[in-house]
């Protein structure tokens, strides 16, 4: 895009009388304008380090979408999309524009979308030089089809040192990320995470692709040497990014994907990994990813040597790396892959209750999918640490526009036509909950997943779970057969039971908000 076009277009959102506007900068020169401008510190690894503040990690309650009379009916309002007046969305637009006077920006040509059919022109306008990295880096790179194509395109400003106020802009807190679908727009205002830039174009994505007849999916996508795709859903800490990032298989994607007409496809050109306790030895795709030209999020450093310590959560427990997807060594460049064999969802049960491995049907596959199952720690006190139970609708609820069932029912349809087998695989806990059983072995779960996607699991005997249905089969190579049932890994049957009908419940209770399923899905869930 020639400076001409970028300024008049810089314009049209407002922005006036900026101080220098830096165009798509190489990652090399923007490490330079972000440690000069003291943004963060270079790693001995050569990664480019940063803190965010207060907010560490996403803020779905502070995310606005802009209600008009066509979309008010479409989207799903609630917790993770409040509407907003564009009347107000416009008051925001001009404080932020007001703020950015004689301000140096960064701008950044991209893409989302790998399968050139549906592939979106995007542009990132940032305050600061580390995000437009991260833009670059996550991205899609534009090219020159992306500046003549008839794909209409959407820009993100994301200005994280401009705070809201909620009396003057109609916003919770003095940050927001505000949504414009009509014009194409999305603010970002107030914090510094990285990540809302991501996903304010996942959630567009989300938006605009199911009218295409496209299934926009939160998963990680790999393919083997004959061309077998599998898909990986999971929300944070079940092993998403893990299990994909497999050695003996080629990465499409770690974690936005759509599934079209061509087959699947990646929404990005980078990953976004989770590297808490990250380890050389069990990740070692994404320890060597974190090189010159990553950035790290709240990664703690030594402040004399400033090597990474991974174990180090002092500043959050979601701490970051951000790649592109060709520092992994055996990637799919073009991002694409074909129609998926498989599809693995990942739960990290702590409750100690779910299958390590389980065989679903198509109501099963869209029960479990609407569930969006997994546990988390809530905390401990006195020493005690009580498991709470996490559901997010399609494994992404924060990033859902439309209703869960719009996406289910694609699913479904891609299920059937394809004939795709489905697995739920939980890579949580064994022989009790958290406390008192221990984390599955991931090399159990490796060989779990490795079967499944072969579909050497379906030779085996399925067996029903009795109170979540589940066919569980009775032996997959690599994995001893005892940990496969896991009611017989608790000493205490009893205990089992009473934890298995609890977290049952859990599942119906979470299930009632989806109104408008049928019976057989509905019925597919515990008994």
């Amino acid at each position: 895009m020639s400076m001409m076009m970028g300024e008049k277009a810089l314009e049209e959102y407002g922005l006036f009388n900026l101080g220098t506007v830096h165009w798509n900068l190489s990652p090399a020169v923007l490490t330079e304008h972000a440690l000069a401008r003291k943004e963060g510190l270079l790693a001995s690894n050569g990664a480019f380090t940063a803190t965010t503040g207060p907010h560490t990690g996403r803020s779905p309650r502070d995310k606005f979408i802009v209600a008009n009379e066509e979309y008010a009916t479409k989207i799903w309002w609630g917790t993770n999309n409040h509407p907003m007046p564009r009347e107000m969305f416009e008051v925001v637009r001009r404080s932020l524009a007001d703020y950015l006077q004689g301000r140096d920006v960064y701008v950044l040509d991209a893409a989302a979308g790998a399968d050139p059919q549906y592939r979106m022109p995007i542009q990132i306008v940032t305050e600061l030089a580390w995000h437009n990295l991260f833009a670059r880096q996550l991205f899609l790179r534009a090219n020159e089809s992306d500046r003549i194509s008839n794909n209409p395109g959407f820009t993100i400003i994301c200005v994280p040192n401009f705070q809201t106020n909620p009396r003057i802009h109609g916003t919770r807190t003095d940050m927001a990320i505000l949504i414009d679908f009509e014009e194409r727009l999305a603010l970002i205002a107030g914090t510094h995470y990285a990540g809302e830039m991501k996903k304010s174009i996942f959630t567009v994505l989300n938006f605009i692709l199911p009218s295409q007849g496209v299934l926009p999916m939160h998963c990680s996508a790999n393919i083997g040497d004959g061309g077998d795709v599998a898909l990986f859903f999971g929300l944070s800490g079940t092993g998403k990014t893990s299990l994909s990032a497999d050695p003996t298989r080629h990465l499409i994607g770690d974690d936005e994907h759509g599934w079209g007409e061509n087959g699947v496809f990646n929404f990005e050109g980078g990953c976004y990994a989770k590297c808490i306790h990250l380890s050389q030895k069990y990740e070692p795709q994404i320890w060597n990813a974190v090189k010159f030209g990553a950035i790290c999020e709240n990664v703690v450093l030594d402040p004399n040597t400033r090597v990474p310590d991974y174990d180090d959560e002092s500043l959050t427990e979601n701490t970051r790396a951000a790649y592109p997807v060709d520092f992994i060594d055996n990637v799919v460049e073009s991002g694409m892959g074909g129609q998926p064999q498989a599809i693995i969802f990942l739960s990290a049960d702590s409750f100690g209750v779910l299958p390590p491995i389980s065989r679903l049907s198509t109501e099963q596959a869209m029960y479990y999918f609407l569930s969006g199952y997994t546990s988390k720690l809530a905390g401990t006190e006195a020493g005690v640490t009580t498991p709470e139970a996490t559901f997010s609708s399609c494994f992404g609820a924060a990033f859902l526009p439309l209703q869960p069932t719009e996406y289910a029912n694609l699913l479904r349809d891609r299920i059937e036509r394809h004939n795709v087998r489905c697995y739920l695989i939980n890579t949580g806990w064994t022989g009790g909950p958290y406390g008192v059983g221990h984390r599955i072995n991931i090399n159990s779960t490796r060989a779990m997943v490795s079967a499944a996607i072969s579909g050497e699991i379906d030779n085996a005997e399925l067996v029903a779970d009795p109170t979540f249905g589940l066919q569980i089969p009775s032996t997959c190579p690599g994995v001893p057969s005892e940990v496969l049932m896991p009611r017989n890994t608790w000493s205490d049957k009893d205990a089992y039971d009473r934890q298995a009908a609890n977290l049952a419940q859990r599942f119906k209770k979470n299930f009632t908000q989806f109104l408008l399923v049928e019976d057989a899905v509905r019925y597919a869930g515990p008994r």
